[in-house]
């Protein structure tokens, strides 16, 4: 498709200041040029590497870069100036990590700027504080940092938290499955859709959901094999070492018969989740993906798994929870990175001395196919989701892998909903236009389909070995985890 061939959605009247030049950086960095309009010369990167294949890139771009760390203490010093030159509603795209997204979003409605994230994230040591208890250190805690301020202070310019792949574009693929399943099953609901929390969260009730899983497999294959004492992944090494050392955590469903003997409820805030005393990239549950079909996945602690669990909740007259889905993450990654979860995990859990991500000209060949799985319907379960493969995503856009696309296309979508929408206050993508946000994306996403299957935790067991199941009630955590 040709340049001149791609939508514009919008215009950017301000500055467009984007914080952090990784992979999910340089990928995006195609899109906005492709899809708004905007002043060319106030397009500003804040990166504080200096790596020469990335100064060549934004020199290629006409893009300017401020080459800084953003800390608690320079923030706002070095943001204000950037996001207030030359008039306009600047954006604000934060696609850093080490960087408080909290904070962060605050200052930008202050200042009256649009705001996008793919993650909640922290200060640095936040991930690694030694100190603080485990319950502190989990996505639970961050999250209900944003959620207690779009309390605090409603409305006002928009921010989006949380608009990547996982958190992000899994959660308007609920609400499609949700449809869809719906409608398989010859239910009565409200076309074209809900357009509100607690009417999503009745369908889910009438649907029967007892849970879901955002399964992923990534079969993307390096060129080469992963060398020792090296992190190899399709994405940020750093953000996959640091969610994978947080607790794992899930959202808890109100079907669930038994709790892990380490498990933790939390005493705060939805009390939409729980967590686990150990590790999430430690942690294997069994799931299921359309092409290798039944398969381990680490249970490594997402933004997704508490918001989707929330969102869905049906509450009683005395405000407690009736209906809620389990939910979390399944997550089978590429074969390098499994590898490298494996040494690092042996060095008990000491990072490797180099990382890479594996971009478009290291990869031979795979996809990486990431949707959601729901469970325990009448049709036993269905997976909606995304089958990009690295062939089409090299055809679809450059600077990036399938992983990679499957994020940067999301925060286009986000990016578009925000300019429709720039009163809407702090919003999570569970709260926004899922057809609108999909509308936009699908093109980037390879095919999007659904499936059927009769697999649950229980097909093929027990083996040839006992196990501490629960046979009368197929879709339990009990099962699902790997003990």
């Amino acid at each position: 498709m040709a340049q001149a061939e791609y939508p514009v959605y919008g215009e950017i009247t301000g500055p467009v200041v984007m914080i952090g030049f990784g992979s999910i950086g340089r990928g995006t960095l195609p899109l906005i040029e492709r899809h708004f309009t905007y002043d060319e010369n106030r397009f500003i990167v804040i990166e504080p590497n200096d790596d020469e294949n990335d100064r060549a890139l934004m020199k290629k771009h006409g893009l300017r870069h401020t080459r800084e760390a953003l800390t608690a203490a320079n923030y706002k010093d070095v943001l204000r100036p950037l996001l207030t030159e030359g008039g306009g509603q600047a954006f604000c795209v934060n696609l850093s990590v080490d960087t408080s997204s909290l904070d962060l979003m605050k200052y930008c409605r202050e200042l009256g700027a649009l705001y996008i994230d793919t993650v909640v994230e922290p200060w640095l040591g936040f991930y690694f504080d030694d100190e603080a208890d485990n319950s502190a250190r989990t996505n639970y805690a961050l999250r209900e940092t944003v959620r207690r301020e779009k309390r605090s202070n409603p409305g006002g310019t928009t921010a989006v938290s949380c608009s990547g792949a996982n958190p992000g574009m899994v959660s308007w693929f609920v609400k499609q499955a949700l449809v869809n399943l719906a409608g398989d099953l010859g239910l009565d609901f409200e076309e074209p859709a809900p357009d509100d929390r607690e009417g999503w969260a009745a369908l889910m009730e009438k649907v029967g959901v007892e849970g879901i899983h955002i399964a992923e497999r990534d079969t993307q294959r390096s060129k080469t094999p992963k060398e020792p004492d090296n992190f190899s992944n399709t994405w940020s090494v750093e953000g996959f070492i640091a969610e994978g050392l947080q607790p794992a955590e899930l959202g808890w469903g109100t079907h669930e018969k038994w709790m892990p003997p380490n498990a933790h409820n939390h005493t705060k805030g939805s009390r939409a989740a729980i967590w686990l005393d150990q590790p999430g990239a430690a942690t294997r549950v069994r799931t299921w993906c359309p092409t290798p079909g039944a398969q381990y996945g680490f249970l490594v602690t997402h933004n997704e798994a508490i918001s989707i669990a929330d969102f869905f909740t049906v509450y009683d007259a005395q405000g407690e929870a009736r209906f809620r889905p389990t939910c979390h993450y399944a997550y089978h990654p590429c074969n390098n990175a499994v590898l490298s979860l494996h040494e690092m995990f042996g060095q008990a859990g000491k990072p490797q001395s180099t990382f890479s991500v594996m971009d478009e000209n290291e990869l031979l060949d795979g996809i990486d196919e990431l949707g959601v799985l729901l469970y325990g319907h009448g049709k036993n379960a269905y997976w909606y989701g995304s089958q990009l493969s690295i062939e089409e995503t090299r055809d679809l856009a450059p600077y990036q892998n399938a992983t990679g696309l499957q994020v940067t296309s999301a925060v286009l979508a986000g990016m578009v909903w925000a300019l429709e929408n720039p009163e809407a206050g702090i919003v999570e993508t569970d709260e926004m236009d899922f057809r609108r946000c999909l509308e936009v994306q699908m093109p980037y996403l390879g095919p999007v389909r659904g499936y059927y299957t009769d697999w649950t935790p229980l097909t093929g067991r027990p083996g040839l070995f006992p196990e501490d199941i629960d046979t009368a009630d197929p879709w339990q955590f009990r099962n699902v985890l790997v003990h």
